[in-house]
């Protein structure tokens, strides 16, 4: 293998494959942003919109077009691993560098958290032993342990497994959409009357399913031709999402008569065009979307550990490869250990909301690194009509979603960041003191 010639040589130490390709970088974008979400949220955005939600999927996507067409711009003009993290770096500095950085991976982390106990609730209906306390932590324990041994074992392998679940998630919308738009009627569309449409709380909501794609993109190092490739599975996933959403919230208003009050509306709707085993579909289908998600999870988030690992930001062992798979197995153990953890201490329900607010603030900050780093020679793969423009407006959209939101974990966010800045020093300390005593050795 060329991993263990080259240690075998002795001639330099082992390095990341290029082994993603466009069709897994979009899969993986599509991974990243179809979760959990899309089969609980239509309920609630019914209760916010009415009959009149699917406007909210495609009055988001308008908004979110706006940052994704800043992230592809941006992301096209590295091969290097890291994502926001990186472009932040780039243009404002080391300091909004690792304060993005450092708080992507806590979102990642929570958010995994709180997807391991989705997971649970969805297993334990079909599996009962899931629902005690030992058989919940039993159950995460394997998933965790199942997707961080794919992506220690190679990146080739863990690109194979997105793209294998991605397919498996997709496939029940599609046969739900298949079903059920022939199926959509006006007198199940006028159960869906609401007093008053909250738009913006069914805009922000839609948003929230929209995230994820900012995570894709990480793995930089490892994608065959990211100046050409990201902004194709950037633009290409948002499509299908696009439609998938706003088509999947039609069918849930329209053959499911008062669809705010239901639970699992994609369920529910399957089992109101194809009887209980569209129901059980439903389910599976969940189950299915949840595990690729927490897949992506394991191969994307400790990428930004490494780039921050290998810039001394982080302990060096996050910049370890693995001689023989050509992983960053340091990175992906220590990510997986965290939020099984964190999914094993609680819901995190509280923590959601923090995610959410971080997100939008890489988001804006990568908007802002738009007009920042046009002013640099190298010209991108991907350039962005009246760039400064859709910067500015991006980062309106962004800041418009986080006025909506409340303040009450500003508290929280200072702690993380206050935490991730003296790890930081501590790193630095240490690869001093490291460099110091290899000075002086004879």
């Amino acid at each position: 293998m060329a991993g263990s010639d080259a240690s075998a040589k002795g001639s330099s130490p082992p390095r990341l494959v290029r082994a993603i390709g466009r069709f897994d970088l979009t899969a993986a974008v599509l991974n990243g942003v179809v979760g959990a979400g899309i089969f609980g949220a239509p309920a609630a955005v019914a209760a916010a919109a009415g009959a009149w939600s699917p406007l909210a999927a495609l009055g988001a996507a308008l908004g979110i077009l706006t940052v994704v067409l800043c992230f592809a711009e941006v992301g096209s003009r590295f091969d290097e691993s890291g994502g926001p993290y990186l472009y932040t770096r780039e243009a404002f500095g080391r300091h909004v560098g690792f304060a993005v950085g450092w708080l992507h991976v806590w979102t990642r982390l929570l958010t995994g958290a709180a997807i391991l106990n989705v997971f649970v609730a969805y297993l334990a209906p079909l599996l009962p032993g899931a629902g005690t306390a030992a058989g919940r932590v039993a159950a995460m324990t394997a998933v965790v342990a199942l997707v961080t041994a794919v992506n220690v074992l190679g990146v080739r392998l863990a690109t194979w497994t997105v793209d294998a679940f991605t397919i498996a998630k997709l496939a029940p919308l599609a046969v739900l959409l298949a079903v059920g738009l022939p199926r959509v009627s006006g007198p199940v569309l006028a159960t869906q009357a609401v007093a008053e449409p909250r738009w913006a709380d069914a805009v922000v909501l839609m948003v929230f399913l929209y995230g994820g794609f900012e995570s894709a993109v990480i793995a930089a190092s490892e994608t065959r031709d990211p100046r050409r490739h990201t902004a194709f599975a950037l633009l290409a996933a948002l499509g299908v999402v696009t439609a998938t959403y706003a088509l999947v919230q039609l069918v849930v208003v329209g053959v499911l008569p008062g669809a705010a009050g239901v639970s699992n509306p994609v369920a529910a709707a399957l089992e109101a065009v194809a009887g209980p085993l569209g129901a059980l579909l439903g389910s599976l289908a969940a189950l299915v979307s949840i595990y690729g998600w927490f897949t992506g999870f394991a191969m994307m988030t400790p990428r930004i550990l490494f780039a921050m690992g290998e810039r001394g930001e982080l302990p060096a062992a996050f910049a370890s490869v693995h001689p023989r798979f050509l992983t960053p197995h340091v990175a992906v153990a220590v990510n997986s250990a965290v939020a099984l953890g964190l999914g094993v201490w609680g819901s995190f329900a509280d923590a959601a909301t923090l995610s959410v607010v971080t997100r939008l603030g890489i988001f804006a900050l990568t908007c802002a690194a738009l007009p920042v780093l046009r002013r640099r020679p190298e010209a991108p793969g991907f350039t962005v009509p009246v760039g400064p423009a859709v910067a500015a407006a991006g980062i309106l959209f962004c800041l418009w979603l986080l006025a909506t939101r409340g303040s009450a974990q500003i508290g929280q966010l200072g702690l993380i960041l206050a935490a991730g800045f003296l790890l930081r020093r501590l790193s630095r300390r240490g690869a001093n003191a490291d460099r110091a005593r290899g000075r002086a050795l004879p």
